[in-house]
């Protein structure tokens, strides 16, 4: 259906299009005839690069960390326009997203819950009021409070270690021992604002039990609180004290019993953090002859270039989905196509300053570079140290994770 047919659907507003969302909801908008609004803040909106401004049909520039005044300069900004939708791909915005929906009349999630689905001391809250499986928990705001719960034995060993609101795998850290206890909870504590809007962060620590087996991530779309389940994408991590994604790929290469079950569990983790029109991003872990066990869930479009994995492999858009749930249409879930496709990261050994970076180019691969030559290369503790990737496409996911796996072991980084 191509919405530009229907009178008065015609826009949507996006807070924060900057993203790694941002490229796939442009695309998408641009098959479906919606056109695209911003909300950002004047600094921001001019560091966007030239593809973002040349999609967007109009910005209201506002400051997103004043809820108060985003809320009145978006409605008003939305009502001077057809605006028929309200999306969003920082999850740290969601609130915020829910908020200006209901404002506007228009479909959204529960304003009352979202906080859950910003907030991973709310979220694990939630999923316990809602039954969903997710690893036992502690919340610290010191070393010394951490180092009590420790003492109790209720969470055990290793113990993960996570700000309470803050995203690709920053501040996270998996701790084998008391000993790693001090540096993990200070490295968790330290996020007060997220950049590049200022947005006041919440301070404290979550603490969990370490849920062992292999990682998955399982998309939802929901509309008027109905789930549509999206591809398992199955995860890849590094090991040790830092867990960064590594990659994805899909199909997961599990049953389909095992499919229903994350998807399930992952449905049930959506609704519990108030998301009733919109996706939700879920990852879990299957522990070893266990069932799915709910890590943390976001009311966004997935990252990680994940929309781009998904729609190769099965030629679904989350993208179009998100669009379609937001303006309160129904998703279209279904797979068009049965290939398969598998995207890796290119981490540095270590932080410095980048002298060189190589991607060979092989067929059925396309790549990118994060970080150019001259630029400084943090330390590959989170997402933020990852130099490039590589997706590549196949017929089978076994080809097109090996693939990928090539491609990342014949480049070339060197760090001074």
């Amino acid at each position: 259906m191509d919405f530009s047919d229907e009178p008065g659907v015609t826009g949507v507003m996006v807070i924060e299009p900057m993203g790694n969302a941002g490229p796939f909801l442009a695309q998408a908008a641009a098959r479906l005839g919606i056109r695209l609004y911003a909300a950002t803040d004047e600094h921001v909106h001019a560091a966007y690069e030239p593809w973002l401004k040349r999609c967007l049909h109009g910005v209201c520039l506002t400051d997103l960390a004043d809820t108060a005044s985003a809320l009145d300069d978006m409605e008003a900004f939305c009502r001077a326009r057809r605006i028929v939708g309200v999306a969003v791909c920082w999850e740290l915005l969601t609130p915020l997203a829910a908020l200006l929906a209901a404002r506007l009349g228009l479909p959204g999630n529960d304003p009352l819950r979202a906080r859950a689905a910003r907030n991973k001391i709310a979220m694990a809250e939630a999923f316990r009021a809602a039954g969903v499986p997710a690893p036992a928990h502690a919340v610290v705001a010191t070393a010394e409070q951490a180092h009590c719960v420790a003492a109790s034995c209720r969470l055990g060993w290793p113990m993960v270690v996570k700000p309470a609101e803050q995203g690709g795998s920053w501040g996270v850290s998996v701790v084998a021992g008391p000993d790693g206890l001090d540096a993990a909870v200070a490295a968790a504590g330290r996020f007060t604002r997220a950049e590049p809007h200022g947005l006041p962060l919440d301070s404290r620590v979550l603490l969990q039990s370490y849920v062992p087996g292999e990682e998955f991530s399982a998309d939802t779309v929901l509309r008027d609180g109905v789930p549509y389940p999206l591809p398992v994408v199955r995860k890849d991590t590094t090991a040790g004290r830092y867990r960064v994604e590594t990659g994805h790929s899909c199909p997961a290469g599990l049953d389909a019993r095992t499919v229903w079950s994350i998807q399930e569990t992952a449905a049930r983790a959506a609704l519990a953090v108030g998301v009733r029109n919109g996706i939700a991003h879920t990852e879990v872990k299957i522990p070893p002859g266990g069932e799915p066990v709910v890590i943390e869930t976001g009311a966004r479009l997935p990252g990680d270039n994940i929309c781009e994995v998904v729609e190769a492999a099965t030629g679904v858009s989350e993208a179009e989905a998100y669009l379609r749930a937001v303006t309160g249409r129904a998703p279209h879930t279904e797979p068009t196509r049965h290939a398969a496709a598998a995207l890796r990261f290119l981490l540095p050994e270590r932080a410095g300053l980048l002298q060189e970076v190589v991607i060979p180019a092989v067929p059925g691969t396309h790549s990118q570079i994060h970080i150019r030559p001259g630029q400084p290369v943090p330390e590959p503790a989170d997402s933020s140290g990852r130099v490039g990737h590589v997706v590549a496409r196949a017929a089978s996911v076994d080809e097109a994770r090996r693939l990928a796996h090539q491609v990342i072991a014949d480049s070339r980084v060197k760090v001074s």
